[in-house]
């Protein structure tokens, strides 16, 4: 420890501060390891040489002066400055100007600023006096008085401050009482998941996603970034950058047209869409088609479909096949600079992440380029040779795979390429080509963030910023494409939109609003920690939504047969049923109410039992909406001993003692098939060998669908369309399903009315 901080003192005296005014420095910890940085930062960058004297000079100044300014304000500039200027020379009066030398700030200045500041939180500060935060007062005097020193700034707010006030009072010494706990719906509220693994966010997507929130790097300022290499081009490329997209957020959502997306999807779309909305930018859709032997038309309207269903508009829609030929080119610039070469290793030899040295790394260019042609023109099999790039990744896996051999017909290009490039090679270059500003990714690709800006770098292209965030993974599922094939072919579903899956297209089939989806994650947060999640979750988010958006209609599952023996009028009555109980403003709808009416079995029992509310033959019931209390007369059986109708009596609801419940029930009635939904997998983890060792496979619940196929549901809803949500009343909410003909509605049950707390 001696022997550093000797090492310190002789650095800060190298630059010209006098043996005493070194050691007072050393003092403050913050300060010495600041302006340490500051002078190696200057003495070591590549292009500064000539430069140093300046640098040297301006950190002396400071430093000297620092009684009068800030020093770690100057240093922080300074260190500014030269990252954003590594090229040779440098302007002296520039770099002083933006260090603050030759600034002066008058006391007049310093006063005005500071009852400026006072001025603006004057009516908060009489109300809460000495209570208030004064550190925001001096928060906001340091940002508007970069250059003043700090004690006179306290020292102004303080006299102002008792000017204004006056002394303190013993109210004023008193401890400032705690907030009272906000409920659930406050705006800034975290509840903590029932495993303890997620806290949900209660702010806005939107909110999550705006301006320094996220503390990425401002547009034009990539080169802030850790880990960003910085090169002669680095300010000019950034320059015309700036001057092509006017200094605007650009985002991608890239997903492979292989498959369909899933609720994993769904995070990556609102946190790409949503970052760019939030700060008034531009997303692009960029389908990531270099793979042509497994995507398909459908992929690609899929995924479009699903990212308009969630309520997002690209800004274009654009594909890396769009840009094949750049991506050559540049491959072919790659190869000259000596950044790549042909490799004859097999694929089987390079697998994983400590494959032997490729033999032909260091072959000459010119052979390198013939090769290379060679493949363009298919001479040579599928896996016979490959490009590879020259560089390390994080990871340890060196010399990524850039081009590959592939004799497919591309879904675009047809027979035009035999040649494919890698993910590894062509996301980066795309993200410079549409001049994405923010290239957001999942934390499996952290370790490709250093070849992203490698590459860029290596061809002297603008390079982005990656950035990465945490996956969303749901328990009780499986996502992987590969996966959800073998249930498909297995017949455990009936294809990728089965609404046991968890695919967005399965979701929407289900009934779950896309609304419901956004805000779920919202609530998991945009954070860059993996999440895993509970369906229940989800599911809360659906019924927050559907319980204000899906009209209530009268609907029985497995109806029992009623037979009102006194009806009170010669035909049917209408009765008229509001569309939303607690809001009869939003509308209604009139429904049939007649002598045979249809009650669900469960709302029936023989025998009287405690905590039973409804119907028994010594316990009447109340009819919702239609005003009518029914009592027991007589019960009918089948020969096997069934309940198969009930003879009763009515009388109205406002003549006698209120029932006991109120139940639905359906009299002009629709047949319909419902499918009732539960979860797909018994365990929480299928695809975890040490809870499932038999495989996610043999994991299937055999309860994970019921077929009702003669449920009874009212006749207002004949003109319901796909995808049409109802609530039925005091059973769960319901979607039309897709299956749906004319003759014949099929509703899935998109949740429960409350999630279950018996539910496993």
């Amino acid at each position: 420890m001696a022997s550093d901080s000797a090492d310190l003192v002789s650095l800060f005296i190298s630059i010209g501060l006098s043996e005493q005014k070194a050691k007072e420095t050393l003092k403050n910890e913050a300060l010495s390891s600041a302006l340490k940085e500051a002078v190696i930062q200057v003495t070591d960058t590549p292009g500064l040489r000539s430069s140093r004297a300046a640098g040297i000079r301006t950190i002396k100044l400071r430093a000297e002066q620092r009684n009068h300014f800030s020093l770690s304000v100057c240093l922080s500039a300074a260190l500014d400055y030269v990252k954003s200027h590594p090229v040779d020379p440098i302007s002296v009066e520039e770099f002083e100007r933006q260090c603050g030398v030759g600034v002066v700030v008058s006391p007049e200045q310093i006063e005005d600023t500071v009852e400026a500041i006072i001025s603006k939180h004057k009516e908060l500060l009489m109300k809460e006096r000495y209570r208030f935060n004064m550190g925001l007062l001096m928060g906001e005097a340091r940002s508007q008085l970069k250059w003043a020193d700090g004690k006179i700034i306290k020292n102004e707010v303080d006299m102002q401050v008792l000017h204004l006030l006056g002394p303190k009072t013993e109210a004023d010494l008193e401890k400032k009482p705690k907030a009272p706990k906000q409920k659930a719906a406050a705006e800034n509220e975290k509840v903590e998941a029932a495993d303890g693994d997620v806290k949900l966010e209660g702010k806005s997507l939107m909110q999550q996603l705006r301006g320094e929130a996220m503390k990425f790097h401002k547009t034009g300022e990539n080169y802030k970034t850790e880990g960003y290499v910085v090169t002669p081009n680095t300010m000019r490329l950034l320059r015309e950058h700036l001057e092509l997209t006017g200094g605007q957020v650009r985002t991608r959502f890239p997903p492979e047209p292989n498959g369909i997306l899933h609720i994993g999807h769904a995070k990556a779309i609102n946190f790409n869409f949503g970052y760019a909305k939030a700060n008034n930018g531009i997303c692009f859709l960029r389908y990531d088609d270099t793979n042509p032997e497994k995507e398909e038309e459908k992929y690609f309207t899929g995924i479009r479909d699903m990212v308009e269903w969630l309520g997002y508009k690209p800004y274009a829609v654009t594909h890396a096949s769009d840009y094949f030929q750049q991506l050559y080119d540049w491959a072919v610039e790659l190869i000259r600079r000596g950044h790549a070469y042909v490799c004859h290793q097999r694929v089987e030899e390079i697998k994983g992440h400590n494959p032997p040295p490729s033999p032909w790394r260091d072959r000459p260019t010119e052979e390198s380029l013939l090769l290379f042609e060679g493949m363009r023109k298919g001479k040579f099999a599928e896996g016979e040779v490959t490009l590879r790039m020259k560089l390390v990744m994080e990871d340890g896996k060196m010399d990524p795979v850039a081009y590959r051999i592939k004799y497919t017909p591309h879904h675009r290009t047809g027979d035009t390429w035999c040649i494919y490039p890698t993910y590894d090679y062509t996301h980066c270059l795309c993200d410079s080509i549409e001049h994405i500003t923010h290239s957001l990714c999942t934390k499996e690709f952290q370790a490709r963030r250093s070849s992203y800006f490698w590459l860029c770098n290596a061809l002297d292209v603008y390079c982005p910023v990656q950035w990465e965030y945490g996956r969303l993974n749901l328990t009780y599922t499986v996502v992987s494409k590969r996966k959800i094939v073998k249930l498909v072919e297995t017949g455990a579903v009936r294809d990728w939109d089965d609404p046991r899956l968890f695919t967005l297209t399965a979701l929407r089939r289900r009934g779950f609003p896309a609304e419901a989806i956004n805000n779920f994650c919202a609530r998991v947060g945009v954070t860059v920690a993996q999440t895993t999640v509970e369906p229940h979750l989800l599911e809360a988010c659906v019924r927050e939504v559907l319980n204000d958006s899906a009209p209530r209609v009268m609907a029985v599952l497995e109806p029992l047969r009623v037979t009102i023996t006194n009806f009170p009028a010669p035909q049917q009555m209408e009765v008229k049923v509001p569309d939303f109980p607690a809001d009869e403003s939003r509308g209604s709808h009139s429904v049939h109410f007649s002598s045979t009416v249809f009650i669900e079995q469960a709302d029936f029992r023989e025998v009287t039992e405690k905590g039973y509310k409804r119907l028994t033959p010594d316990q009447p019931v109340g009819l919702r909406h239609a005003g009518y209390v029914i009592s027991v007369q007589k019960v009918i059986k089948d020969p096997s001993g069934k309940v198969v109708e009930l003879q009763v009596s009515c009388a109205r609801a406002d003549a006698r003692e209120k029932p006991k419940a109120f139940i639905q029930w359906v009299s002009n009635l629709l047949r319909c098939e419902v499918r009732l939904y539960e979860r797909l997998f018994l365990h929480k983890n299928p695809e975890d060998p040490s809870e499932v060792p038999g495989g996610f496979l043999s994991d299937i619940s055999p309860n994970s669908l019921q077929l009702i196929e003669d449920a009874m549901v009212d006749r207002s809803v004949a003109g319901a369309k796909v995808f049409d949500q109802f609530q039925f009343e005091r059973v769960g909410y319901f979607s039309v399903d897709p299956d749906s003909t004319e003759s014949k509605l099929v509703f899935n049950r998109t949740v429960t009315l409350k999630e279950d707390p018996g539910k496993i």
